[in-house]
């Protein structure tokens, strides 16, 4: 591969613009916004090209890369400090909690080749999914209904339906009990 190659971006120029225009307004608008203001920070996702739900909840600390790669269903929730890295397109089902901290990150590189080329696959997250504190959730990931993924786990692979995991990589700890 020549070195003019390895300089191409994975990023159309409208990407580019639309990023730079992003991270100005997450940097100010959304970031300062009073605490109480979920309608308007959903306003400023959706005005960005996301597809998320009146009734979630955003916390202001929130950080969400390429926010018109995010669908959230209905009152899905993102925690203080959350990290939601759209690069791919990243679904989150109705009442989903994603904790504090927790990063979702829909982005990583073809390490079988030289010049690691950027990949994007989707992560999704079905309905009734508890992500806790600090939980990481890799890409090409599909975390079932009723799942939840314990502090500080690390989803790599797919989570089952209504199981309960933790750890790093994530491993079955027990059903989850259904209401």
């Amino acid at each position: 591969m020549s070195a003019e190659d390895r300089h191409i971006s994975p990023y159309t120029t409208r990407e580019k613009v639309w990023r730079l225009l992003w991270a100005i307004v997450q940097m100010t608008l959304f970031r300062f916004s009073f605490h109480t203001w979920n309608t308007f920070r959903v306003f400023l996702l959706n005005s960005y090209g996301a597809d998320i739900d009146a009734t979630c909840i955003i916390r202001r600390t929130v950080k969400i890369e390429c926010p018109w790669q995010l669908t959230m269903g209905k009152n899905s929730c993102l925690g203080d400090g959350a990290i939601v890295y759209c690069l791919g397109k990243v679904t989150i089902g109705d009442r989903v909690s994603i904790s504090q901290h927790a990063h979702i990150c829909a982005g990583t590189h073809d390490y079988t080749q030289d010049d690691m080329p950027l990949l994007r696959p989707p992560i999704s997250i079905m309905d009734d999914v508890w992500i806790a504190a600090d939980a990481f959730v890799g890409p090409n990931v599909v975390v079932g209904e009723g799942a939840i993924l314990g502090a500080r786990g690390v989803a790599i692979h797919d989570l089952d339906a209504w199981t309960i995991y933790g750890g790093n990589p994530a491993k079955s700890l027990k059903a989850r009990p259904r209401e």
